[in-house]
């Protein structure tokens, strides 16, 4: 039988990553290559567009030539990408017209009634699922358009386009396809959730001219065939990463869930085909679609800071050198002394939805050690976590049974032997933990028959870890409810500094978006 293999371009917060699967799901390559990350202002985080692209132009030969597979033996590729980054670039010269701004930028906070014309929120959110906050990209591109003049006569003069980072992949690497699948379309605040489709009025109160925005297309499905990077390649699925980790996990069915510990943490939960509305601070969106099949639907919990948080610790603080390491720093000590942070960097999301929420450290002695730090932020991943499993859980009527875990902090034991205790359920760990790209791989198949349907899929799912609590209830109720005076706190704290987020003394804010 002749080779033949299917590929993944995974489009991360902070890396980039190009993966070649086999017909059993096993992982035959990798390629990866991490991308700058720019802080202009307290708040605002931004992405070089044009440096992802390049990487990923370079990275899919390199996956291919690692494991020696010809272009011709590969039969399809998947997209998946970090989902409400906002990229806007030029019809014609394809250049971008200024940053990427990223998902956890939280720069249009303080005008989120403006942006959206002063729209009903609970309106907005029977309407697109979402609530109205700094995260869905459409509030950030209408602020786009506002800053510059020139770019909204630009835009509605047909001359720009708007996509997140999907979208731009795919309009490069086909050389110029303009479109978008549902799951991130449904995290703009300008799709209808039950039509799937660009909703005139969304689109009036946040002033976006239609011609900026992509096509929306299923989930599963080919789209095109790449021109650039490696040309010939269909083109078989675009989904945003969390729900690609979905169909990584095998989560097809109503009532399975999953939880992805990446820069952020997101639990999902499938909800089959029908559309469940949140009484708990969750958000209601797109699973996936597929060609002649009904949209499934999902629950979802978004926590902005698990991953960032353990950067931050390198990159700010220097406590350690290598993310891994602070495993081994809060291993140093027996518990967190006393000491609570709360990583409240972009605000807090889902179940809070404070954009305005603060940073906050907590329990300060002369005692605390950079163990104690350490071990106060894997603490602070796992009580987020449990947030939003209790929302979950509401929502639901149900206890949850275990917690399918997956990204790359499920490597971190210890903060599993956390997530397992805070919880009181068990974490399960599968072999295949990076199943945001297995799950782009899943679905790039699945469009052009190379798995015959899901079932065969389920086949490949291998548990490779479980954790279980080892800590009683009262040691459980003590520490939950010190995390929730320490949100609580960060919370009034963000309230007494104001709304907005202050540059450095001496930069106006002019509204404008920084050149690189």
């Amino acid at each position: 039988m002749k080779r033949s293999f299917v590929a993944a371009i995974d489009q991360g917060t902070t890396s980039t990553r190009c993966l070649l699967f086999d017909r059993s799901g096993r992982m035959v390559s990798v390629a990866q290559r991490p991308h700058q990350q720019h802080y202009p202002r307290p708040g605002w985080v931004e992405h070089d567009a044009a440096e992802i692209w390049q990487i990923t132009r370079e990275l899919l030969p390199q996956a291919l030539e690692d494991a020696a597979v010809d272009a011709s033996e590969v039969v399809s590729l998947g997209v998946t990408n970090q989902r409400e980054t906002t990229v806007v670039w030029d019809r014609a010269t394809g250049a971008p017209v200024g940053p990427a701004i990223v998902w956890q930028d939280v720069r249009t906070a303080d005008r989120l009634a403006e942006l959206t014309d002063h729209a009903d929120p609970d309106w907005l959110a029977e309407r697109t699922g979402l609530p109205l906050s700094s995260y869905p990209s459409g509030p950030t591109l209408r602020w786009l358009l506002d800053s510059d003049p020139g770019l909204r006569e630009r835009a509605e003069a047909g001359e720009l386009l708007f996509g997140t980072m999907d979208t731009w992949l795919v309009w490069n690497l086909t050389g110029g396809l303009h479109v978008t699948d549902v799951t991130n379309a449904s995290r703009t605040l300008l799709m209808d959730l039950r039509t799937l489709a660009w909703d005139p009025e969304l689109l009036a109160c946040m002033r976006i001219p239609a011609s900026m925005l992509p096509e929306i297309r299923p989930s599963i499905g080919v789209v095109g065939t790449t021109r650039h990077g490696v040309p010939g390649i269909p083109i078989g699925a675009l989904v945003g990463d969390q729900q690609a980790s979905l169909l990584g996990q095998t989560a097809f069915d109503k009532g399975e869930a999953k939880c992805t510990f990446g820069t952020g943490s997101f639990l999902l939960l499938n909800t089959g085909t029908e559309v469940v509305r949140s009484s708990s601070g969750l958000i209601t969106t797109l699973a996936a679609s597929a060609e002649g099949e009904p949209a499934t639907y999902a629950l979802e919990g978004s926590v902005a800071a698990a991953g960032s948080l353990v950067e931050w610790c390198r990159t700010s603080l220097g406590l350690i050198r290598t993310a891994p390491e602070i495993e081994t720093l809060a291993a140093t000590v027996e518990d967190n002394g006393g000491c609570v942070i709360v990583p409240a960097f972009s605000g807090l999301y889902a179940p809070h939805w404070e954009p305005d929420a603060q940073g906050t450290v907590l329990g300060l002695t002369s005692y605390i050690e950079k163990g104690h730090l350490a071990r106060a932020v894997l603490e602070a991943v796992a009580w987020q976590t449990r947030d939003v499993v209790d929302a979950m859980t509401k929502d639901a009527g149900a206890a949850m049974a275990f917690l399918a875990v997956d990204g790359g902090m499920t490597a971190n034991n210890l903060l599993m032997q956390t997530v397992a205790d805070v919880l009181d359920v068990p974490v399960i760990r599968p072999m295949m933990a990076e199943s945001v790209s297995l799950g782009a791989a899943y679905a790039a198949g699945l469009a052009v028959g190379y798995w015959p349907d899901r079932s065969v899929l389920r086949s490949h799912w291998h548990r490779a870890a479980e954790w279980r609590s080892q800590v009683g209830a009262a040691a459980r109720d003590e520490a939950h409810a010190a995390w929730r005076d320490a949100v609580a706190l960060s919370i009034a704290w963000g309230h007494r500094q104001g709304a907005r987020r202050h540059g450095p003394p001496g930069v106006a804010d002019d509204g404008r978006a920084p050149i690189h």
